[in-house]
């Protein structure tokens, strides 16, 4: 059985390995596959361009592309038209795939003043180029009853250190602080290999976040601590956190565990130097 993983990078390479080390063929779509590791086959391809042939016992299909900037046009090209081409492709090839998971976005939520959000929240996207993810998110419901949304929120990891650089180089910032939600690399691409895998039944969206929203200072005064460096959060920070609060039970009730349930498991792991970009 293969897999094809439109959009290969990052986190796309892990479940790709994560799926090969279940013994499925991985077939890897980017544009330049050659770093890809040996478990994966890669193919060079533009998602918005001409696709190959998708292979004939495909079953599985994970749409996780990158824009590689933050443009309304580079997220309708990649995200949306890219996920449109891809179905076009399965159409085209007699392809019909038993999952087709879309790695999309906790942006399509709108912002809260602490207010807890999960899968029953009406999508409300606050930004133009989260609103493109939610017409991905809706093309996918229409033409593939098959598939799942995904919607992760704040991947951090190996080569994901933006807060701890900020920590590190004292550019926290005094402002009020703000709930954060975040899921660690790895745990999201078990999560997308769980999805694709193991879930009978399973529901058209899932919140991809870890067991615990926390606030933005507080996060920011763990990593102090742990790399050994000053911080003050400023008198703003006694403020109530703004922002929302997303609540990853349904995941969870899969049968889904996480390696790190918690920011200070998944930090602790990084500052360790603990996974690579590519195993």
């Amino acid at each position: 059985m293969t897999v094809v993983m439109a959009g290969c990078g990052d986190l796309g390479t892990e479940a790709g390995l994560r799926f090969a080390a279940l013994g499925h063929r991985v077939v890897g779509w980017r544009r330049t596959p050659d770093h890809l590791p040996d478990a994966i086959e890669g193919v060079a391809v533009d998602l918005a361009g001409d696709l190959p042939r998708v292979p004939a016992d495909t079953d599985i299909v994970v749409f996780a592309p990158s824009a590689g900037e933050r443009s309304v046009e580079a997220y309708r090209r990649v995200h949306l038209d890219g996920l449109a081409n891809v179905l076009d492709a399965l159409d085209r090839d007699a392809v019909t795939p038993s999952r087709i998971i879309l790695v999309s976005s906790s942006a399509v939520h709108g912002d809260a003043d602490g207010a807890w959000m999960d899968e029953s929240t009406p999508a409300d996207p606050p930004t133009p180029t989260a609103a493109i993810l939610r017409e991905a998110e809706l093309l996918l419901a229409t033409r593939a009853p098959q598939g799942i949304v995904l919607r992760l929120s704040g991947i951090y990891g190996p080569g994901r250190t933006w807060l701890i650089d900020k920590v590190v180089n004292g550019t926290t910032g005094d402002g009020p602080p703000r709930y954060t939600n975040r899921i660690h690399r790895d745990d999201a691409a078990a999560a997308i290999v769980h999805l694709a895998t193991e879930v009978t039944g399973p529901r058209p969206v899932y919140l991809g976040v870890d067991e615990e929203p926390a606030g933005s200072t507080e996060v920011f005064a763990f990593l102090a601590r742990q790399l050994g460096v000053g911080y003050d959060p400023g008198p703003a920070a006694a403020e109530p956190p703004t922002g929302k609060r997303l609540r990853g039970d349904l995941l969870r009730s899969t049968g889904f565990t996480f390696a790190y349930p918690t920011y200070r498991e998944g930090y602790a792991a990084v500052l360790a130097g603990e996974g690579t970009r590519h195993r």
